[in-house]
């Protein structure tokens, strides 16, 4: 017996569904309300949820892995994919526009915040040639509701004294210097780290879980600015660095 072929308003209302479970769940990645690594319901739960075929949810599914939103594990289910950031190496980039890139909500949270007199450690760092007061900052960039980087942050007051009044609670140092100190030359050092207990707190993840360090020293005319550590998980972060042949 040939079967029935399929009218135009129920084509039209199989798109529509693909199009509501489509839109659904990348609204619940893209909001923060799925953090990566939430497993999305199973197909026979969607199917029964949105009183379609298992065709149309798969479909849904597929798309939404292909985007890059989700991971399909065989035998597991489908899982909200951590996402992958990129960062050039030879830029100063802002965290919060690199978040924004992925499509996830952005917030800054301070962590601490100490002004003292340089010590042996903080004029290494700095490249300070004497002593003079610094301004110590730790805070935390958020990507949706997971922490994306734990940033470790001192700044020069003898070459931006301003800073030593500003509180940083609402915005992260790195944009603010920026904005009012004109930098003319940076350095940038890359490397991987076990995360002890203090980054694995403060980053949600285990001891012992393998993280991307940048620490970045910038300078203005000759005078050492600022010296940051930002702290990623590996398996979420990508440098990226962009070059010509040189022409000597």
């Amino acid at each position: 017996m040939r079967m029935a072929e399929p009218t135009d308003m129920e084509d039209s209302e199989t798109v529509s569904l693909h199009q509501r479970i489509l839109s659904d769940i990348r609204e619940k990645i893209l909001s923060g309300a799925w953090a990566p690594g939430h497993r999305i319901p199973f197909e026979h739960e969607l199917t029964a949820e949105y009183r379609c075929s298992r065709m149309t949810v798969n479909k849904a599914l597929s798309q939404l892995a292909k985007a890059g939103l989700i991971e399909r594990r065989r035998r597991s289910g489908s899982f909200v994919r951590q996402p992958l950031s990129q960062a050039a190496v030879l830029e100063l980039h802002d965290i919060r526009v690199e978040v924004e890139a992925l499509g996830l909500p952005y917030r800054y949270e301070r962590l601490e915040r100490l002004k003292r007199r340089g010590n042996a450690e903080d004029r290494s760092l700095l490249g300070l040639s004497a002593a003079g007061s610094v301004l110590r900052l730790e805070g935390l960039h958020f990507a949706g509701e997971r922490p994306f980087a734990l940033e470790q942050r001192l700044i020069n007051l003898s070459a931006v004294s301003e800073a030593g009044d500003e509180e940083f609670l609402e915005i992260a140092a790195g944009p603010w210097l920026i904005g009012r100190v004109p930098w003319s030359e940076a350095e940038h050092r890359i490397r991987a780290v076990a995360a002890d207990e203090t980054v694995a707190d403060a980053l949600d993840i285990d001891p012992g879980a393998p993280c991307l360090v940048v620490e970045r020293r910038t300078w203005s005319a000759e005078h050492p600015v600022t010296h940051v550590r930002f702290i990623y998980p590996a398996e979420s972060h990508t440098l990226v660095a962009r070059f010509t042949p040189s022409q000597g």
